[in-house]
């Protein structure tokens, strides 16, 4: 490479494209990025800068071509259930075309109706599609819109999509970072990559190179793209631009997620397909067989008549319903979730949530509170445990399993006050909510002390600060001096454990200052270790008498009295370890995915019971680089907690499951969550913490943050899901004896027992109005006892010979009232053959319909009968009831009814014969079925 340089900045470089993007930056010297670079401390010239900007491009997210609106609505008809309706519509309407002006509105209902519900399913479909394509432009806003960069020598402000690599970013508090590069200079500079890591702590940077093969969340001499100062000064020089930088990264793998349709989608399709053959097959033998029996059917009056009939059935067969059902019980589900914060942005989500068989959680402030938590104090001696957890400041301090009393103890109380004193974070309650101003790690000490009954306003007035030398990485140690009510002057020190006893010589102990002895030393280091292994971040305090002078440096950290360790943890949530358990009872298991060390993940998820056997494994991002594909998918289902990940971890860990069969359930909060939540069957974004484009790429935002919040939405996804189930259930055991029946009639050379309106009512009165009011059934008890479906099984597997048993009752008793009343006379002495056809019509009528309606009363549950659940339970389903029977009923007796539909009044005695059979469907009772595995529907 040929360096020319001028005026203090390089000229011109033969710096390639290739070369950047392979490079490890973070793990070399400053000097040796710069060269690699062809740059220097004082930026590039403008003449370079715009031959790079040729040479990279722009600094900006690439987007591959996106489909249009037009193109996302049409997407909605290649449904195959769509589809089916769609041929339906046009049936209908040519049916209706073929009467010419005979048409009256009644021969165009099923078409607006079908219509109607197509035009809905689109429009629903069309909404959540076109919003789901929103996450690469809510990336985008991450972007910074200007920079700071070393131009000719001089500071120049640019817009960011004009930064290149090699630039020189100035970097200062408040400013979001245009790309990615590697730091050349950090005066106390500290970022928030919570966006791109998941985690909220500050990072501290620094100018030292890593080691190479450090996760995202350890390269601190490292900026990335999107983040932010939030403390300090310094200096990067720009080492990836664009789709090159980590953001870019995370980008494509947004772009290239596969999005598969959900479970629910690819059921129905599958039903969709195998009923329309059925359908037609049976409808075109019906139609040829009429023609054969009747010659005379060719004329075109019998024709029409012929082929509306056939229509009717074919109309009636199909179950147009089902679309609608579907979309009433996911809109219902997606009501009811919202009520207990889960917000779903696409209506199939709610129902996959029900068939979820993995879930990935996302530790900090979803698994836990996302709050510090002091557990255990070591001081005079002694181990205290502390209650209690999160900010709001109740709890209590236990010393060998009985309550202690902090005022009555001088080394508690003296500890803390110094962890309260040495403190620049306060608790406040907003509104009943207890939150943290300023640091969390501090936060927690003051939580503690509160508990002890302390107020830090209080000791702010009794010992007002005269003097602070703060916190640095490099010190690991903050003091703040204070005067004191009795006049002295006292330094407060708190710190990294190992750094605080190196200054102390003495140790507060029985209500004394003594000797700090080797021994000693050892033993509280040990106590530190103990801590740490339970996973608990620790820091030590100690404290100094000092004489007033005018200003006090680092020398009034030396010779300190230690008084204590506190031990503090981001605690477990309650309802998650409750939600958990409830998980394992469900058969869902539960996988921890954190960027937080793996001594803390295992700790936790220990804690919560995620980790209870000793199979159960954890994985850190290291470890899961090192294997191949093979061997992961071999141990994936073994693994409990992956700790140090990065965004294509999360993706591998999505893929790997999924692969083995499961459903798979993904949180995230951080940018570099989006693409393993695109990828997963369930993204759940966070609410609270959740950047938008983590929302943008998810199926369903918690308003609260929480893992239990993701249970209660997968237990009202399986009771979407058995609701459906319930419907398609009901369906086809009520839909297709008109079929058989008018089939058989037709082979026999013999009247229809029923018209096309009669079948069209049928349709209308037990499809409408009961068999929607399934999909408003309360939940069964057992819904979170039982394991998650097979994802593979059918939306009627289990349950095709309570559909054949049915389908025969059903055939047999409309079959057996025509013959007996139409061809015998029975009942129906002393009328004519015309006559005895309108009343065998009229019986064979009623009882279908009011068969039906008793049978949905056995849909509403897979082990148990009508007469053992509650018939007030679903009023929606009993007020329908006595709607379709009341209107049944006035086909029969009002005048101009009888005409449109061709029924007669009917005697008690006929009453007595066709509700006698219409009754038998409460026999076929769900507990002689359960759990039988003949044929299976597939």
């Amino acid at each position: 490479m040929n360096l020319l340089k001028t005026a203090g900045h390089v000229e011109t470089s033969e710096l390639k494209g290739t070369d950047i993007v392979a490079e490890a930056f973070h793990a070399k010297e400053v000097d040796e990025v710069l060269r690699f670079l062809n740059t220097d401390p004082n930026g590039l010239s403008s003449e370079e800068a715009n031959r790079r900007l040729r040479e990279y491009g722009l600094n900006v997210l690439a987007e591959k071509k996106r489909v249009g609106p037009l193109q996302i609505f049409l997407r909605q008809f290649k449904d195959v259930f769509v589809l089916m309706l769609l041929a339906a519509i046009v049936i209908s309407l040519l049916s209706a075309y073929v009467k010419g002006a005979e048409a009256t509105l009644e021969d165009y209902a099923d078409a607006i109706t079908i219509a109607v519900i197509v035009l809905l399913n689109a429009t629903v479909g069309f909404v959540q599609e076109y919003r789901s394509e929103r996450a690469m432009e809510a990336l985008k806003e991450y972007a910074a819109p200007r920079a700071r960069v070393l131009r000719d020598g001089r500071e120049t402000v640019i817009p960011a999509e004009y930064v290149v690599p090699g630039d020189i970013l100035l970097l200062e508090s408040g400013d979001r970072i245009a790309a990615d590069g590697r730091v050349i200079e950090a005066i106390e500079l500290q970022t928030n990559e919570a966006v791109l890591t998941g985690e909220s702590t500050p990072v501290e940077k620094h100018i030292n190179p890593v080691r190479e093969d450090a996760p995202i969340g350890d390269r601190k001499c490292m900026v990335f793209m999107g983040t932010h100062v939030i403390y300090g000064r310094g200096k990067a020089v720009v080492t990836a631009t664009g789709m090159n930088t980590e953001f870019g990264r995370i980008a494509g793998m947004i772009q290239e997620a596969e999005e598969k349709p959900p479970p629910l989608k690819v059921k129905l399709n599958r039903f969709a397909k195998n009923l329309t053959k059925f359908i037609v097959f049976v409808c075109a033998v019906i139609f040829v067989l009429e023609l054969i029996r009747e010659p005379a059917a060719l004329e075109p009056e019998n024709l029409i008549e012929y082929f509306m009939t056939v229509v009717a059935l074919a109309v009636s067969a199909v179950p147009e319903g089902l679309p609608a059902i579907v979309t009433i019980a996911l809109a219902l589900g997606a009501r009811e979730l919202a009520k207990h914060n889960a917000v779903i942005r696409r209506l199939a989500a709610a129902e996959t949530l029900g068939s979820t068989t993995v879930i990935c959680s996302d530790k900090t402030g979803t698994l836990t509170k996302g709050e510090m938590t002091v557990r255990r104090i070591y001081c005079g001696n002694r181990t205290i445990e502390v209650t209690g957890s999160g900010y709001e400041p109740k709890g209590e301090f236990i010393l060998n399993g009985d309550p202690l009393d902090p005022k009555d103890d001088e080394a508690l109380s003296l500890l803390l006050r110094i962890a309260t004193l040495c403190n620049n974070s306060r608790l406040e309650n907003d509104g009943g909510h207890w939150r943290i101003t300023g640091d969390p790690t501090e936060g927690a000490l003051v939580v503690a002390a509160c508990k002890a009954g302390l107020k830090p306003e209080k000791l702010d007035e009794e010992y007002p600060r005269i003097s602070e030398i703060p916190f640095s990485s490099e010190r690991k140690r903050m003091t703040t001096i204070h005067s004191a009510p009795n006049g002295e002057i006292h330094a407060y020190i708190k710190g990294a454990p190992e750094i605080i006893l190196k200054r102390c010589s003495r140790i507060y102990e029985d209500g004394k200052e003594k000797q700090l002895t080797e021994y000693g030393r050892m033993r509280i280091l040990q106590i530190n270790e103990e801590f740490a292994k339970n996973a608990l971040r620790v820091l030590a305090f100690a404290y100094r008498r000092l004489p007033k002078a005018r200003q006090y440096t680092e020398d009034v950290e030396n010779n300190l009295v230690f008084v204590g360790l506190m031990g503090m943890i981001d605690p477990p949530r309650e309802e998650a370890i409750e939600a958990n358990q409830l998980c394992r009872k469900a058969g869902i298991r539960t996988v921890m995915i954190t960027g937080d060390h793996k001594l803390t993940a295992t700790a936790v998820a220990k804690e919560i019971g995620i980790i209870e056997d000793e199979g159960d494994l954890v994985l850190t991002g290291e470890e899961l680089d090192r294997m191949s594909d093979e061997e992961f998918e071999r141990i994936v289902e073994d693994v409990r907690v992956y700790a140090r990940v990065s965004p294509e971890h999360k993706l591998r860990i999505v893929r790997a499951l999924k692969k083995k069969g499961h459903i798979v359930a993904m949180t995230g909060d951080g940018v570099n969550d989006a693409p393993a939540l695109k990828e997963a069957d369930i993204g759940v974004a966070m609410g609270i913490t959740g950047t938008d484009v983590t929302k943008e790429s998810a199926d369903m935002i918690l308003l609260d943050d929480n893992f239990a919040t993701i249970v209660n939405a997968v237990k009202h996804g399986r009771i979407i899901y058995d609701n459906i189930r319930k419907f398609a259930f009901f369906l086809m055991r009520s839909n297709f004896d008109e079929l058989a029946v008018i089939a058989t009639f037709a082979f026999l050379g013999m009247p229809l027992p029923l018209t096309a309106a009669m079948i069209l009512w049928i349709n209308l009165a037990t499809d409408g109005g009961p068999a929607t009011a399934l999909s408003f059934d309360p939940p069964l008890e057992d819904v979170m006892a039982r394991p998650p479906r097979d994802p593979k099984q059918g939306i009627l597997h289990g349950r095709l010979l309570q559909i054949i048993l049915s389908f025969i009752c059903q055939y047999v008793g409309t079959t057996a009232i025509f013959i007996l009343v139409y061809k015998y006379g029975f009942l129906a002495w002393g009328l004519d053959e015309a006559e005895r056809l309108a009343l065998a019509r009229s019986m064979c009528f009623t009882q279908a319909t009011l068969r039906e309606l008793i049978i949905v009363w056995n849909c509403r549950s897979e082990t148990k009968c009508a007469f053992r659940l509650s018939w007030t339970s679903n009023k929606f389903l009993l007020i329908s009831e006595v709607a379709s029977i009341l209107g049944t009923v006035a086909l029969l007796y009002v005048p101009f009814l009888q005409v449109m539909f061709g029924t007669v009044p009917l005697n008690l005695q006929q009453w007595l014969l066709v509700g006698s059979i219409a009754l038998s469907g409460f026999l076929l009772l769900p507990e002689l079925f359960y759990g039988k595995k003949i044929l299976r529907w597939e």
